[in-house]
């Protein structure tokens, strides 16, 4: 470590958490700051439903994290996946051997899907939580209406049969942006099939869809989408995934070759591979100042952290609370290193928002959550949202597609690039049968 660095920080995590934090400590030139992703990019997670339904490339959410940091010498960003973690040494090692120790530690590993032990569902849906996903998802839905442009009588194997596990926001606003690319962009792109004929079912355990917000805000989103032809299923959930069909909790089964997992997230793995208590979505309890157990230099962050609000209540794990948490453990961090107290996390709730598709979204703005609908909240979901990607490109890059896609009827960048994903076998699900849309009636 070179003379002019008096400390060492070591961040497993380049999310939305780890780098808030890295963030907030770079300006520290007494401080080295090492940040270990198994991506060199950092992505931003809440517009990758856009990447999967084409509204948005992968370029224009995904940033280098050496970029970010590339006028900041004390800031050294390593690839590698983190296996383990030696909490009282404050070590971690990689998958191939390498090992990172600093007087703090922070780990930001993110979140992974949960499948709640659904027969099926990690084998055979597409989960949206990672840049990968969004673009094997892209690729799922192209090759679908490819498949269908050449064989339309695949329809009646399913082949416009999408369904949606999950009424919170990943699934609300991949439903909507869906139902826009169904009903406007392939008419537009596609002459060979009626694309009246996609079917789109979205399901949800509870009563309403997007739970945490208003009634009035349930009714305007189930009216959106049941208007653009979304077949809302509640109090419904999945029992079983098929290579070709999913089975619903109340006895449907509904041939299909593409099952959307929006249905809930847990922690990382390396919140089981590091030995520490886990609590709630097998995420890892953070103490008030987001320390470990009040271990002094190790944090809990982000979505891989339990983390309490100023009622007790575990916030959820929203990009905004990833954030601020990343840097009040900075700040926390600093003040360790200062011989000072470290301050318990309190977070701001600046609202919540969702897009539901073309000029319709929901938002409950400010402390007091006032909501807007229509085109007013779709406007302020595009400010906020471009304001927080993290390079000005991004930015500029993402208003003109939201733009273009405003105006015109074939939306963003409509590219198959994963050809496995769009590989399918018709006659591998014996579940399946050759007629209908429904196996078993509902």
């Amino acid at each position: 470590m070179p003379d002019e660095y008096k400390h060492r920080v070591v961040i497993v995590g380049g999310g939305f958490a780890g780098l808030g934090c890295a963030q907030q400590l770079a300006d520290h030139d007494d401080i080295e700051i090492t940040l270990i992703d198994r991506n060199n990019y950092h992505q931003f997670q809440p517009l990758l439903y856009q990447v999967a339904t084409s509204l948005l490339s992968g370029s224009d959410i995904a940033h280098s994290l050496r970029e970010v940091f590339a006028d900041q010498d004390n800031v050294d960003v390593k690839l590698a996946d983190i296996s383990a973690v030696d909490i009282a040494a404050k070590t971690v090692t990689s998958t191939d051997g390498g090992s990172w120790t600093g007087d703090a530690l922070v780990l930001a590993a993110g979140s992974q899907p949960n499948f709640f032990g659904t027969p099926g569902a990690a084998e055979h849906s597409f989960p949206l939580y990672s840049l990968d996903n969004a673009t094997n998802l892209r690729s799922r839905i192209l090759g679908l209406l490819e498949h269908v442009d050449r064989n339309p009588k695949l329809i009646e194997r399913g082949a416009l049969n999408f369904v949606i596990v999950g009424g919170g926001p990943t699934g609300v606003e991949v439903a909507g942006a869906l139902a826009d690319m169904v009903n406007v962009t392939v008419p537009a792109e596609y002459h060979s099939f009626d694309a009246g004929d996609a079917r789109i079912y979205l399901l949800d355990h509870g009563d309403v869809v997007l739970k945490p917000f208003s009634d009035k805000a349930h009714a305007y989103v189930a009216k959106v989408l049941t208007d653009r032809n979304v077949q809302l299923r509640l109090s419904t959930g999945v029992e079983e995934v098929g290579s070709g069909h999913a089975r619903f909790s109340d006895g449907t089964v509904i041939p299909t070759r593409c099952v959307i997992w929006g249905g809930g997230i847990s922690a990382a793995p390396l919140a089981t591979n590091c030995g520490l208590a886990q609590g709630r979505g097998g995420r890892i309890d953070a103490q008030p100042d987001l320390t470990y157990a009040g271990t002094p230099g190790v944090y809990v962050i982000g979505d891989i952290a339990n983390i309490a609000g100023a009622d007790g209540e575990i916030l959820p794990q929203l990009g905004s609370v990833a954030l601020q948490s990343g840097k009040a453990a900075a700040d926390n961090i600093l003040a360790e290193l200062a011989g000072k107290p470290r301050k318990p996390f309190a977070y701001r709730d600046k609202g919540i928002m969702a897009m539901i598709g073309r000029g319709a979204a929901v938002a409950e703005v400010g402390k007091n959550h006032h909501e807007v609908h229509g085109q007013l909240a779709h406007m302020a979901w595009m400010g906020v949202h471009a304001s927080l990607m993290t390079g000005t490109r991004d930015k500029i890059e993402a208003i003109i597609d939201w733009s273009w896609d405003r105006f015109t009827k074939t939306g963003g960048p409509h590219v198959l690039d994963r050809g496995d994903a769009a590989e399918i076998d018709w006659e591998d699900d014996p579940a399946v049968t050759s007629s209908g849309t429904s196996v078993t009636p509902a």
